[in-house]
């Protein structure tokens, strides 16, 4: 059986990210927005730098907080690292899995890459209210659909 050297520092690597809106002004017409990376990502990465094998995540609730545990076999024993999802009014159960998927890569050094990242300000069809969801727009006013490819193309 092949012996894999693992090198952790390895999942310091920096993977693809996209953009996605944080917030939105309740004071301008504007909107936060900051980088993100997939899940699946994460897995791939995990993947390539330790093997599936020698990784493996669990989920479980507290209270109202979804955690998720990745673990990873170092030295034939298995080292647990652990944070918690938040959850969010769209598709809940799928983000607060994800989220607490990639909150806990990062305490493997996958993603921490993203926190060095400026958040990027975008114009929005209007200010945010209790009663309106606004959207982003470009200089012309046009709605962005694709919120990665413009923000990329800014810089």
């Amino acid at each position: 059986m092949e012996t894999k050297q693992i090198n952790l520092k390895d999942l310091q690597k920096k993977l693809p990210y996209k953009w996605r809106v944080q917030s939105f002004s309740k004071n301008k017409a504007s909107a936060a927005c900051v980088a993100y990376i997939d899940s699946r990502d994460v897995q791939d990465l995990l993947d390539e730098v330790v093997w599936p094998e020698n990784w493996q995540d669990k989920y479980y609730q507290v209270k109202d907080t979804m955690l998720c545990s990745i673990g990873i076999k170092i030295g034939g024993e298995w080292i647990w690292k652990t944070d918690g999802g938040t959850e969010t009014d769209i598709e809940w159960e799928k983000w607060e899995l994800s989220d607490s998927f990639k909150r806990a890569a990062v305490k493997w050094w996958i993603g921490r890459f993203l926190y060095a990242m400026k958040v990027q300000y975008v114009d929005a069809s209007e200010v945010k209210t209790q009663s309106n969801y606004p959207y982003v727009i470009d200089k012309q006013w046009q709605r962005i659909y694709d919120l990665t490819t413009y923000i990329n193309n800014l810089k």
